[in-house]
């Protein structure tokens, strides 16, 4: 299992930041962490859809003082000693032991005072509201989402997911960026349905992608299909954000983005060797493949044959 990195103590500098006033580089958990700590917490080296940030399993000092509300929530688990800990903010007092299979969640902007009686190990989700959206999205949830304060919790299905999570053996794994994506969109379905203030209502199945905008996309694919085209620009014709497009386009047809463009290309391509004046090169860079041999791969791949055979069989 993953080691334990050694953290840092510090004081709050007792002024509360408002989010809009905090600079690019400051607007996510981490960054909030960081500045309310001597150093920072020990990050793991994934980059996770939307911006969200994790940390390895680190030995978090005792503190005493007052935390700025950051962008995004925090979400945390304990993973060995046993500490009391509270948490105030506008007349609420939450506090509880800190102890292996408890959580504490703290909403986006929550300021308050903390005080954590000593030492205890500790890993962070710094969740960004633009993923927990995304998720909610797939949900079909009709309401405002509203994540509840938790300090201490009793949640052992949170808790064993973010222990999975804080795995150095795993975060050190570049194979296993997947497997983390999968990771944290759990910690997101989990908060909606633990720590969500109002009630989640599901709206029936949507299918994924509206069918505007999957047509809106595919026309833009067949408008460029003599070029490369990116995952970013595909998003942006569905206006969604790359992850909840992804998502919603797999859904909707059953196939990732790549696939379908292929697909589209190769539809043009089986059209285009009906005309015996193009050359299977020039039919190649006509449907976006710089080199014959490139384009002659995929054709054979999708079609089952190359680009030669399949203009023979004509």
């Amino acid at each position: 299992m993953s080691d334990v990195r050694a953290g840092a103590s510090g004081a709050g500098n007792g002024r509360h930041t408002p989010l809009e006033a905090l600079g690019a580089s400051e607007r996510n958990g981490f960054e909030a962490m960081s500045r309310l700590l001597a150093a920072p917490p020990p990050l793991a080296p994934v980059h996770l859809a939307c911006g969200t940030q994790l940390t390895r399993r680190w030995l978090r000092e005792g503190f005493n003082g007052y935390a700025p509300g950051m962008a995004g929530h925090l979400v945390a688990t304990y993973h060995s000693g046993v500490q009391h800990c509270a948490w105030a903010c506008e007349g609420r007092r939450l506090n509880d032991h800190l102890r292996q299979g408890a959580v504490t969640v703290i909403a986006e902007g929550h300021d308050g005072d903390w005080m954590l009686g000593g030492q205890i190990v500790v890993s962070h989700v710094y969740l960004t509201q633009e993923r927990l959206l995304n998720s909610a999205a797939q949900l079909g949830t009709s309401r405002r989402l509203e994540v509840l304060d938790r300090v201490g919790f009793d949640d052992p299905v949170m808790a064993r997911i973010l222990e999975v999570l804080s795995d150095s053996d795993l975060l050190d794994d570049p194979a296993a960026q997947l497997l983390v994506e999968r990771g944290v969109d759990l910690v997101c379905l989990q908060l909606l349905r633990r720590y969500n203030g109002g009630v989640i209502a599901s709206s029936p199945a949507r299918g994924g992608l509206m069918r505007w905008r999957l047509k809106r996309v595919t026309e833009y694919m067949l408008t460029h299909l003599d070029r490369p085209i990116g995952l970013d620009e595909l998003a942006a014709q569905a206006q969604l954000t790359r992850y909840h497009f992804c998502t919603a386009f797999r859904i909707a047809t059953g196939r990732t983005p790549h696939v379908w463009l292929t697909e589209q290309r190769m539809a043009r391509a089986r059209r285009l060797l009906a005309d015996p004046a193009l050359s299977i090169s020039e039919i190649g860079l006509a449907v976006g493949y710089a080199t014959p041999s490139a384009f002659a791969t995929s054709f054979r791949r999708v079609v089952g044959m190359t680009p030669r055979d399949f203009r023979r069989a004509l």
